[in-house]
């Protein structure tokens, strides 16, 4: 399948279109500029140096290119890059021994959600060789599978919530007055008799048949139907992996900080994907982040279903010149695969 073309990618020759692939691809390899000879030599055009010096410096004009110091090479600009992925690159694939690594991973993956996710932060991280952002579901995509209200004192109780997804909340509560077994009990027979089956922004509508004459026992229901709803408020939680990856594909130790930086604001990253899915795009180059600090990277994200419906995203960050095909392929691989393997439970 040809890479999809819109009227702003249709504009260059098919000459000038072999010239800036054979740059991009080159430059993604070796993030060295790319000189002519190079592209004469490796492309099959069949055409003299000269002519291609002449589309190099087209190109450039036109914006696809840049040239960093007037002896050297060219490199793609986030305008090239753009060209290459939506016009140019073809179908992104991975090859056997990486799909037989991702299949044996999710073959034998298991335990509680957030490990899954932290493990599948890693798998891409070492897939790709860049820094991997893997967002957890939201509380309000998924359903509650159980409930059990635990008394681990007279005045402190356990509330432990199972989602469909494997995942696990887990919430004490502080008591002004001990509650009874009896009490307890009876807390946990109305959670368990309206929570299994609907999601967290749902139980609103579960605390009209909450009420149970007992002032105690509808105050914990209250309660933990509150808190449920609160955590649909919050920012879903975002596993980063191969943070030492950051260190060796950028040169100059401020961005790396930079970079480094993005991952602890966990609410900036989940926008940033956010924004990119919303846009319709699967790829954000340099500027198009929208985050100042980005400039010089790359996003490639996907959305990943739990029971037919989005839950969360993955993603990968590295710089501009990052493989987008392999990039792409794994994200597009490894999120499938997590949705159902989440949906499957």
């Amino acid at each position: 399948m040809e890479a999809a073309r819109t009227p702003e990618t249709e504009q260059l020759s098919d000459r000038k279109e072999a010239i800036l692939q054979a740059v991009v691809e080159e430059y993604m390899a070796t993030a060295r500029p790319v000189g002519s000879g190079l592209v004469a030599n490796q492309s099959d055009l069949s055409v003299s140096s000269a002519t291609v010096r002449k589309e190099l410096s087209a190109l450039e004009d036109e914006g696809f290119l840049h040239q960093p110091h007037t002896s050297a090479g060219r490199v793609p600009t986030d305008k090239g890059y753009r060209y290459f992925i939506d016009a140019l690159m073809g179908p992104s694939t991975l090859d056997s021994a990486v799909n037989q690594r991702i299949n044996e991973f999710f073959a034998h993956s298991h335990g509680e959600l957030e490990r899954i996710l932290i493990e599948t932060s890693r798998l891409l991280s070492g897939v790709t060789g860049s820094a991997s952002l893997v967002v957890a579901p939201r509380v309000e995509t998924t359903t509650i599978k159980a409930v059990q209200l635990v008394s681990l004192e007279p005045t402190l109780l356990l509330l432990v919530v199972v989602l469909s997804t494997g995942g696990i909340e887990r919430r004490t509560f502080e008591l002004e007055t001990a509650m009874s077994v009896d009490q307890v009990e009876r807390a946990q027979g109305i959670l368990s008799a309206t929570l299994p089956g609907t999601t967290a922004h749902r139980t609103q509508s579960s605390t009209g048949a909450a009420a149970s004459g007992d002032a105690a026992v509808d105050a914990v229901v209250a309660d933990s139907l509150a808190w449920l709803i609160q955590e649909e408020d919050e920012a879903p939680q975002v596993h980063v992996g191969g943070r030492s990856n950051v260190a060796g594909v950028f040169d100059e130790t401020a961005k790396v900080a930079q970079v480094l930086q993005l991952f602890e604001r966990q609410l900036l990253v989940v926008s940033l994907i956010r924004d990119v899915l919303d846009r319709g795009l699967r790829v954000a180059i340099g500027a198009e982040t929208g985050v100042q600090n980005l400039n010089e990277c790359s996003i490639v994200v996907a959305p990943y279903n739990v029971d037919g419906a989005e839950a969360g995203s993955i993603g990968v960050l590295g710089p501009t010149h990052m493989n987008y095909p392999q990039a792409m392929a794994a994200v597009a691989v490894i999120s499938n695969q997590l949705g159902e393997h989440l949906t499957r439970g």
